[in-house]
């Protein structure tokens, strides 16, 4: 199988980051401020003729960050899928994304969103998105599997495959498995707009399935010479935010975590 390429984006600035008040507004949109990140990304990125697949939560900020910040490859004729599994931990109205129908209205034919069904956006209790430790790990999992599939490509096929894929902070440290910078009062490590490149390694043995690593390029370009967590403070973070989940789980019927998300 020939390499598989992730590039990771954390979403733009919505409106739902100015405050915690506007954690309340449904599936926000980019902020001023959150277009112009776009627009600096796209001058930034260096790899637009390398990128095979766009890949964004349904979330409107995700897409928009997408279309905004990789126009040089909508251009090209590739579409941005829309990803249910990636979409953020959060419960709160300003992580809850539109009905279907609403998507396909705004976004038409510039949006792949075949993956994209009725209940999507339902994170309550039973829910396979509803924000407990074990079930985000499950669709953690089933993202990265879905990112290697696309490199299996036809039979006797070598190519290398490039995706950007368009997130969210919080969800970013469960598809990685990666909690370095970790801060549990903002609900996340990563800026807005900021972009991590990995490689899909595929695990050995029976179901093969995938983990991302970041190569050391992209880990040299925001941390220099720094070395990463040991595995035991992986953990400890991990259990952190584990523990931060099972509180705001327990109240999913009602009160609030301001996390910044």
């Amino acid at each position: 199988m020939a390499k598989t390429y992730v590039h990771l984006v954390r979403h733009a600035q919505g409106f739902h980051n100015l405050c915690v008040e506007n954690h309340q507004l449904p599936d926000p949109d980019l902020t001023p401020l959150g277009k112009s990140q776009c627009a600096a990304l796209q001058k930034d990125f260096p790899h637009h003729d390398k990128v095979t697949h766009l890949v964004a939560s349904p979330m409107r900020r995700t897409i928009y960050t997408c279309l905004l910040s990789f126009e040089p490859v909508v251009e090209r004729g590739i579409k941005v899928v829309a990803l249910p599994d990636i979409q953020e931990v959060s419960p709160f109205p300003c992580d809850l994304g539109s009905e279907p129908e609403v998507l396909e209205k705004e976004f038409d034919e510039k949006v792949d969103l075949g993956l994209v069904n009725e209940g999507w956006n339902d994170k309550g209790i039973g829910s396979e998105y509803a924000p407990e430790m074990r079930k985000l790990e499950v669709r953690a999992r089933r993202a990265r599997e879905w990112f290697r599939d696309l490199g299996k490509g036809n039979e006797g096929e070598e190519r290398e495959v490039n995706v950007v894929a368009v997130t969210h902070g919080g969800f970013l440290h469960f598809l990685t498995e990666d909690w370095d910078g970790m801060d549990l009062n903002k609900g996340t490590g990563w800026g807005n707009c900021e972009w991590r490149s990995y490689e899909v390694v595929v695990e050995e043995g029976e179901g093969g399935g995938a983990r991302l690593k970041e190569i050391e390029q992209s880990w040299r370009r925001r941390r220099g010479s720094l070395q990463g967590l040991s595995e035991t403070e992986q953990m400890e973070l991990r259990s952190a935010v584990g523990k931060e989940l099972e509180g705001g789980f327990a109240q999913l019927k009602g009160g609030k975590k301001e996390d910044e998300v």
